[in-house]
C-alpha cells in the first residue's frame, strides 16, 4: 500500500480512484464496512482505491485542547487498511488554513485535482470543509459537476456493549475509558491495542517476581480505566499472553499513571527501548491497595491465573 503524507506526495501521474474520507480512528467494525465497500467498488472499476485520513484530529485545530483519546496511531491504521486491501493511504496535515477550506473548495483541491474521483464512498454522517458545512448530499450534488459517484454505506448497530448505538470511535473510546475492553473489542473486531516504548519504572515488579514492562504510551493514547486486565503483549513479532496493570499503584503511593504488562512464565526478557504493542482481551479486577506485601503477592498470583486461562496460556 502507498502511504503519503500532504497533497505534493500524490504521485503527478496518478489517475481515476475510489476514495473514502475520514479520521478513521481505529478502524472499527463501521468503518470496515466502508473502506471494505470503497475497495470493492474500485476493483470493479478497476482503479486503484484512497483512503484519506487527517493529523492532527480536526478538533485539535477547530477547538485546541479537546484532542479526543487516540484508538489507534496512524501506522497502526495504515496496517489496518492494508489488510483490508486498500491501495493508497493520504494523511492530510489539518491546519487551520486546511480548516478554513469551503466544501467545494476541498473537493476541487482534494477529490478532484489530486485524487481524480471516480466514486466517493461514505457514511450517511460524513461532514467536511469549512464548519462542517459540506455533507454527502452535497458531496453528490457536486458529483454530477465534476463526474464522480457517491454511495452512501450505513453504519452497523453495536450490540450489548453499546445499548444498539451505531459502531463508532466516540462509542469505542467510552467503552474502553469505562475498563469495558470486550465492548470495545467487539466494535472494533479485535482487541483494543496500546502501543509505545518500554521504559524504566522504579522496577518493583522485578523485586516481587513479576517483571512488567512499562509502556511509555503514545500521545492522546485511549487507555483503559484503571485495574488488571487479561491480554498478549507483543515485542519483535513474538506474541505472549500477559497479565496487565493500568493505574497509578496505590500499595506504594504512586502519582503518576502507567500501563504495565508481565509476560505470563516468561524468564530473562530484555524489553528496554523496545516499541511494544499491549493488546486488552478482558478486565480482571480493579485497582486496589492491599494490608500487606503478602496479600498483594496473593493477588497477583491469582491475577496471573485468571490471566493464563483467559488468554489460553494455561
Amino acid at each position: 500500500m502507498q502511504r503519503w503524507r500532504g497533497l505534493e506526495d500524490i504521485p503527478q501521474d496518478w489517475g481515476r480512484s475510489v476514495v473514502t474520507i475520514g479520521s478513521y480512528d481505529g478502524v472499527h467494525r463501521g468503518h470496515q464496512l466502508i473502506i471494505g465497500r470503497a475497495v470493492a467498488r474500485a476493483r470493479e472499476l478497476g482503479v486503484p482505491s484512497v483512503v484519506v485520513t487527517f493529523d492532527p484530529h480536526p478538533s485539535e485545530v477547530v477547538r485546541p485542547g479537546s484532542h479526543p483519546p487516540l484508538l489507534a496511531p496512524h501506522h497502526r491504521r495504515a496496517e489496518l487498511m492494508a489488510e483490508l486491501g486498500v491501495d493508497a493511504a493520504l494523511i492530510l496535515p489539518f491546519t487551520t488554513e486546511f480548516s478554513k477550506l469551503s466544501p467545494a473548495d476541498f473537493i476541487v483541491k482534494v477529490l478532484v485535482d489530486k485524487l481524480h474521483a471516480r466514486a466517493v464512498i461514505e457514511g450517511p454522517n460524513f461532514r467536511f470543509g469549512h464548519k462542517a458545512a459540506g455533507n454527502v448530499g452535497f458531496l453528490a450534488e457536486l458529483g454530477t459537476t465534476y463526474d464522480y459517484e457517491v454511495e452512501v454505506v450505513d453504519l452497523y448497530v453495536s450490540g450489548a456493549a453499546g445499548g444498539g448505538e451505531p459502531f463508532s470511535s466516540t462509542l469505542t473510546r467510552r467503552l474502553i475509558a469505562e475498563g469495558d475492553v470486550e465492548g470495545a473489542a467487539e466494535i472494533l473486531g479485535r482487541p483494543h491495542r496500546v502501543e509505545g516504548v518500554v521504559v524504566r519504572g522504579a522496577q518493583r515488579g522485578r523485586e516481587l517476581g513479576y517483571p512488567t514492562a512499562n509502556v511509555e504510551t503514545l500521545p492522546h493514547t485511549a487507555i483503559p480505566a484503571d485495574g488488571v486486565y487479561a491480554g498478549w503483549l507483543t515485542a519483535d513479532g513474538e506474541r505472549m499472553p500477559a497479565a496487565i496493570s493500568v493505574g497509578t499503584n496505590p500499595q506504594f503511593d504512586g502519582t503518576e499513571r502507567t500501563v504495565e504488562a508481565y509476560a505470563i512464565d516468561r524468564v530473562g526478557l530484555d524489553l528496554y527501548g523496545l516499541h511494544v504493542a499491549v493488546d486488552f482481551l478482558a478486565y480482571v479486577r480493579g485497582q486496589e491497595k492491599f494490608d500487606s506485601i503478602d496479600a498483594l503477592l496473593d493477588a497477583i498470583a491469582a491475577d496471573v491465573k485468571k490471566c493464563r486461562e483467559l488468554t489460553g496460556a494455561a
